[in-house]
C-alpha cells in the first residue's frame, strides 16, 4: 500500500502502546503507518464511573466518529471497551495476539486486609465489583478512574484504600506491574480483556485485507464467543457479565458468569467443546444463563439503570417493592442502624409506675434484655398503633397511645397518675416529649434502650422524592443530602413531617403509619403526572 496508514487510537500510555504494537506489526510487512491520538469521553470524565456514565462504547464512539470522517484508516482499541454492536460501516479488522487475561490486585504492605471485615477495594468496574462483593461482601468498594498511571498514584494516595484491581495486560504491557500484586485467578475477565481490536471501515478493502495478515485466529475465536455471549445476555458495561473462553488440545473452554450488581446473586455457566464444533457454545451458555434467572437478572439491573425519582430512606422488602408503580423506580437503604444496648438488671427489678414507649425498636431493645415476666409496668404510654399494638401483644396493656410524641406529652400532663415517668428510647430522638414534661414539674428518667446510628448515602440529581420513616431519617438524609427546590418528602407520621417540614417546602403525610401506606403516597403522585 502507497499511502500511509493512520492509526487512530487514545492518548493514554496504555492506548499508545497498543497502537504502537500495531504500527510495528503493519511495518514489519512493508507498510508506511502514523498514530494520530484521539482523546475520549472515558478520558474527559473521570469523576463518575463507568458504568454512570450512560454512553455506549465510551472509549470508542470518539475514535468511531474519526473513523467515518475519514481521518483516520483504523482504529486500535482494547477488544473489551468496543460495544459488541458496531456502528454501521465500521467492522472488526483484526485481533492481536491475546496478552494476560485476568484481574490482578495491586495492594499496599501485605495482603492481611483480605481477611480484615472493612478492607476498601477501589474499581470503577462493576464487573469487578460485583465478583469482589461476592466473595467478599463485607468489604467497601470505591470507585475510581483514570488511565494506569493516575489509578496507582490514586491508591498511593489514599490512605483508606487497601488495594485497586486492574487489568494484567494493561499493568504489563506499559511496564507498570508493582511488586505488591497478584491476579486473580478467581475472577472472570471482561469478555475480550486482554486482545486489541482493530476496526476499519467496512467499505476500505485494501486495508481489510492488510489487517488479515496481522490477525491472530485462536484470539479472535476465543473473543468471539465471549462478545456473542455478551451480545446475547444484551449486557454492556452497566452489566456485571465476566465471560472467558481459551484453547487448550484442540478443545474450547468456555465459563461465564452474571452477577447482580451488590454481587449477592450469581449465575455461571461452563462448557467444553471440541474446536471446529464450538460455534453453538456462546448461545448454549447465554440460554443457560437467562433460564437460571438470568432474564430476571439482567431485567433488574435495566431497571436499574433508569433514572431514580424517588428514594426510600428504609430497605424495602421486595413484597414492598412489588407495590411500587411499574413505571417508577424507587431505590432504598437504610439511613438509620439500630444496635440494642445491654441494659441493667436493677432498671426493671422493681416495677415502675409509668412507662413512656415510642417506637417498635424500644419494644425489641427491652425483651432482648429481659422476658416479659420481668417488666412489670403499672402504666404504659405509647406512640404509634403499631407501638401500642406490638406493646400489647408482647408486654402488657397501654393504658393510652397518641399519634405523635407532642400530642402524647400533652395528655400527660392532663392525665398522668403521679409526677414520674421512665421514658425507654434512642441516643436520637426529639426533646418534645421529654421537655414540655419537665416544664409542667413531670420527672422524665431517660433510659437509653437502643443507639440510632446515622448512616446515609449521597443520592442521585436525578431523585425528586425521599421517603421518610422516623426523624432520624431525616437527621441522617440531611448529613449528605441538600433538599433541592420542589423536592417532596413522603413520610410515615406527624412527627417524622415535623422534622421533614425543616428542610423540605413539600412534605406529604401518609394515611396510617406504614410503608404501605408511604408507598402508596408516592403511587398516588406520580399517577396523576
Amino acid at each position: 500500500m502507497s499511502k500511509i496508514i493512520r492509526i487512530g487510537t487514545r492518548d493514554s500510555e496504555l492506548a499508545l502502546y497498543q497502537a504502537n504494537v500495531v504500527k510495528k506489526q503493519l511495518e514489519d510487512l512493508g507498510h508506511k503507518t502514523e498514530i494520530v491520538p484521539v482523546k475520549s469521553t472515558g478520558d474527559l470524565v473521570l469523576n463518575k464511573p463507568l458504568y454512570k456514565l450512560g454512553i455506549t462504547g465510551v472509549f470508542t464512539k470518539t475514535l468511531d466518529i474519526a473513523m467515518l470522517n475519514y481521518d483516520i484508516d483504523i482504529a486500535v482499541h482494547s477488544s473489551k471497551d468496543v460495544p459488541t454492536d458496531l456502528p454501521e460501516g465500521i467492522v472488526q479488522a483484526a485481533v492481536i495476539k491475546r496478552g494476560n487475561v485476568r484481574d490482578t490486585l495491586v495492594f499496599k504492605q501485605n495482603e492481611e486486609f483480605l481477611s480484615s471485615k472493612h478492607a476498601v477495594i477501589a474499581t470503577g468496574s462493576l464487573r469487578r465489583k460485583a465478583q469482589w462483593l461476592n466473595r467478599f461482601p463485607t468489604h467497601t468498594i470505591e470507585d475510581i478512574r483514570g488511565n494506569v498511571n493516575l489509578r496507582l498514584q490514586k491508591l498511593e494516595d489514599n490512605e483508606h484504600w487497601n488495594a485497586t484491581i486492574f487489568a494484567a495486560a494493561g499493568l504489563g504491557r506499559i511496564g507498570k506491574r508493582p511488586e505488591n500484586a497478584i491476579n486473580l485467578d478467581w475472577m472472570i475477565p471482561a469478555p475480550a480483556q486482554g486482545a486489541i481490536m482493530i476496526t476499519a471501515l467496512e467499505e476500505d478493502e485494501e486495508i481489510l485485507a492488510i489487517c488479515k495478515e496481522i490477525n491472530h485466529e485462536e484470539t479472535e475465536i476465543c473473543t468471539s464467543i465471549e462478545r456473542e455471549f455478551l451480545n446475547r445476555l444484551e449486557g454492556g458495561c452497566t452489566a456485571p457479565i465476566g465471560a472467558l473462553a481459551f484453547i487448550k488440545d484442540e478443545e474450547v473452554t468456555f465459563e461465564a458468569v452474571l452477577l447482580s450488581q451488590d454481587g449477592q446473586k450469581k449465575i455461571e455457566v461452563k462448557r467444553v467443546e471440541k474446536l471446529g464444533e464450538h460455534h453453538n457454545i456462546a448461545k448454549y451458555s447465554a440460554d443457560y444463563i437467562i433460564e437460571r434467572g438470568g432474564k430476571r437478572l439482567m431485567d433488574s439491573l435495566t431497571r436499574a439503570e433508569k433514572l431514580s425519582k424517588v428514594y426510600s430512606t428504609k430497605s424495602l422488602t421486595e413484597r414492598q417493592r412489588l407495590l411500587v408503580n411499574q413505571n417508577l423506580l424507587v431505590e432504598s437503604s437504610d439511613f438509620i442502624k439500630i444496635n440494642i444496648n445491654r441494659l441493667k438488671p436493677q432498671v426493671v427489678r422493681k416495677p415502675i409506675k409509668n412507662v413512656i414507649i415510642t417506637s417498635q425498636n424500644t419494644v425489641e431493645a427491652l425483651l432482648q434484655n429481659y422476658s416479659p415476666a420481668e417488666l412489670q409496668f403499672e402504666n404504659i404510654y405509647c406512640v404509634g398503633r403499631r407501638t401500642k399494638r406490638l406493646v400489647e401483644k408482647r408486654i402488657g396493656k397501654v393504658n393510652h397511645a397518641e399519634p405523635n410524641a407532642k400530642k402524647l406529652a400533652a395528655y400527660l400532663i392532663e392525665y398522668l397518675e403521679g409526677t414520674e415517668v421512665t421514658y425507654f428510647c434512642s441516643n436520637l430522638h426529639l426533646d418534645t416529649l421529654p421537655t414540655v414534661l419537665a416544664e409542667n414539674n413531670i420527672e422524665v428518667n431517660e433510659v437509653i434502650a437502643y443507639e440510632t446510628k446515622l448512616d446515609p448515602i449521597k443520592l442521585k440529581d436525578t431523585v425528586e422524592g425521599v421517603m421518610f420513616y422516623s426523624p432520624s431519617t431525616v437527621q441522617s438524609f440531611k448529613q449528605e443530602n441538600i433538599a433541592k427546590e420542589g423536592m417532596i418528602a413522603f413520610c410515615i407520621g406527624e412527627t417524622t413531617a415535623h422534622e421533614a417540614s425543616k428542610h423540605f417546602a413539600d412534605v406529604r403525610i401518609s394515611k396510617i403509619p406504614t410503608v404501605e401506606s408511604v408507598i402508596e403516597l408516592v403511587n398516588e403522585h406520580y399517577a396523576k403526572q
